[in-house]
């Protein structure tokens, strides 16, 4: 655990000269490692479960730039208005101000409703709050998120009264004291380029997906393969993927990893009703500056390299952003307020024996047919374990009700703690007495499995999922296919798809697989992800890999200022 002491930093002694290695994951320019950034004078004392540190910051200046020790660059943080982008970026926010960096982010007062009380707790963060025009567009009053949009029908609607933001949030930029140093914005706003080009501010984008996902996607948009097979369902090889270094030391080929176009994201599929909503977000970010990644440099290092040089752009992986904040409120309420008591929660978990709860969650888009939901809730059954199964609002139908409020529920008193609607997913997840997570590999997810070293039975609906389960269960060796073969779901605004019920025997084996365990296979892939679990907490301590990210990207930002300052 990390535990931060929030002291006044120390600027009164005198700062020692330091300079901060090169990051994998940025490009190399000498200049900005010697830019602002902090001497850090730190103590380690470390236990089993915790690390504490106890943290005193100076500042320190390069000779370089000794006289503007008092300039601070201002942040400002512009999230893409569904729950899976939103809650990194007030994560990243967190992390920034850490850095003693001016941070304003830019939403709509519903999305701060729900984080309201965080936000309470993360000061020096400034919140600006414009109004959303949701009903200018045919949205419901008070729709201002993707998850609160009635009908995949109205998609369109929400990204148009998003651009209706344009006026607004031009004016703020325009206008705000001290000036925006740099903006990192969400998917959904490819129109900032031109307004950010104008005030020569660094436009960075954060699209929310790993670096593995994003290179995968860069590929395929340049090399095009899915567009030569001949049916959905034939397989094809990801092109031009990086040996990892683990393959070059025991001198083995690179991963041969196939896809089929069905488990592509959407935006490959020039049929798609959206097709000219992907182009303009692509359009968006080809003319980035660079790329926040919310991953570290341990989980996916050839891929955050290959695609800074495949895209010629800046990486910088800042992650797991999850851990940004180990205050209990800040993990319970992370996103939103959860629909349950959390004590009541704890408590049913503190009953279980350690490992034994497998938690089953599809993220806040995914959404499964009420006959898929009876079979996967047959499959938790007889798996004869105990199981958190969180199931969105969205899912109710009169006859799934009377399932669940039926021989279902009776069967599994006790067994099953059944969650409607947002759950404290990152305070279980590092709950003792889970074992495994039932997920639909959106990154988010992904990560917060990772992060609290829990193995992963996958099962992706569409967008990035599928790839993001290569990931998973061929690069990593952390977790175990259920076996979905196809988009099911309308993720954010995609069509449906033509997938095939996974049956409750696939889900029975997959548990069987991950939880069991006593097998050679199965006790090597827990080891690897505790591994990984070591060392996501790492990366953001103090000299971590993102750490020294976030430092390198001020300094970017920094040097950037003084050039247009000079300029």
């Amino acid at each position: 655990m990390l535990c931060f002491d929030h002291s006044k930093p120390n600027f009164n002694k005198k700062p020692k000269n330091t300079s901060i290695p090169h990051s994998s994951s940025s490009s190399s320019s000498s200049s900005y490692t010697t830019s602002l950034h902090h001497s850090l004078l730190f103590l380690f004392s470390s236990s089993i479960s915790s690390y504490k540190i106890q943290i005193q910051i100076m500042e320190t200046i390069s000779d370089h730039h000794h006289h503007h020790h008092n300039h601070k660059p201002h942040f400002i943080l512009i999230p893409w208005m569904a729950q899976g982008h939103f809650i990194p970026m007030i994560d990243i926010a967190r992390l920034l101000s850490l850095h003693s960096v001016f941070v304003t982010v830019i939403t709509t007062p519903g999305n701060t409703s729900r984080i309201s009380s965080t936000i309470s707790r993360l000061l020096p963060v400034h919140f600006t709050t414009l109004s959303f025009p949701s009903t200018a567009t045919g949205l419901p009053p008070g729709c201002e998120n993707l998850d609160s949009v009635p009908s995949r029908d109205l998609a369109r609607n929400f990204y148009n009264a998003a651009k209706l933001l344009r006026q607004p949030l031009e004016h703020y930029l325009r206008t705000s004291i001290p000036p925006p140093s740099c903006i990192i914005a969400g998917v959904g706003f490819p129109w900032l380029h031109s307004i950010a080009k104008e005030l020569n501010v660094p436009r960075l984008v954060f699209q929310g997906f790993s670096c593995f996902s994003l290179l995968c996607n860069h590929n395929l948009s340049f090399f095009k393969p899915h567009e030569t097979v001949s049916s959905p369902s034939q397989p094809f090889l990801l092109p031009h993927l990086p040996q990892t270094r683990q393959q070059q030391q025991q001198q083995q080929q690179q991963q041969q990893l196939m896809i089929t176009k069905s488990e592509l994201p959407k935006f490959f599929d020039k049929s798609s009703e959206f097709y000219d909503i992907y182009k303009e977000l692509q359009e968006g970010e080809n003319s980035a500056d660079g790329i926040i990644v919310n991953s570290f440099d341990e989980l996916e290092p050839e891929y955050a390299e290959f695609l800074a040089k495949a895209t010629k752009k800046r990486v910088w992986t800042v992650g797991p952003v999850s851990l940004s904040s180990e205050d209990k409120l800040d993990v319970s309420e992370r996103g939103n307020k959860a629909d349950i008591n959390e004590e009541d929660c704890l408590h049913w978990l503190n009953t279980q024996v350690p490992g034994s709860v497998i938690y089953v969650s599809f993220g806040s888009m995914g959404k499964l047919a009420p006959e898929q939901v009876k079979e996967l809730g047959f499959g938790l059954e007889e798996t004869k374990r105990p199981f958190i199964w969180v199931m969105k609002t969205s899912e109710k139908s009169p006859e799934l009700e009377e399932w669940l409020a039926g021989e279902f529920r009776e069967r599994n008193e006790g067994k099953c703690f059944l969650i409607r609607g947002w759950a404290p997913q990152v305070m279980i997840l590092k709950h003792k007495a889970v074992g495994g997570f039932l997920t639909h590999c959106g990154w988010n997810s992904t990560l917060e499995g990772v992060a609290a070293g829990v193995p992963l039975m996958t099962w992706p609906l569409g967008a990035d999922q599928f790839l993001n389960e290569k990931l998973v269960v061929e690069v990593l060796g952390i977790g175990v296919r259920v076996g979905a073969k196809a988009a099911v779901a309308s993720m954010e605004g995609g069509e449906k798809g033509s997938g095939e019920m996974v049956r409750r025997e696939m889900v029975v084996k997959a548990v069987e697989r991950l939880m069991d365990g006593g097998d050679e296979e199965g006790k090597e892939r827990r080891e690897r992800v505790k591994e990984l679990e070591e060392k996501a907490k790492k990366a953001l301590m103090i000299g971590g890999s993102s750490w020294l990210n976030l430092d390198l990207l001020i300094g970017y930002v920094s040097e950037h200022d003084v050039v247009k300052l000079h300029g």
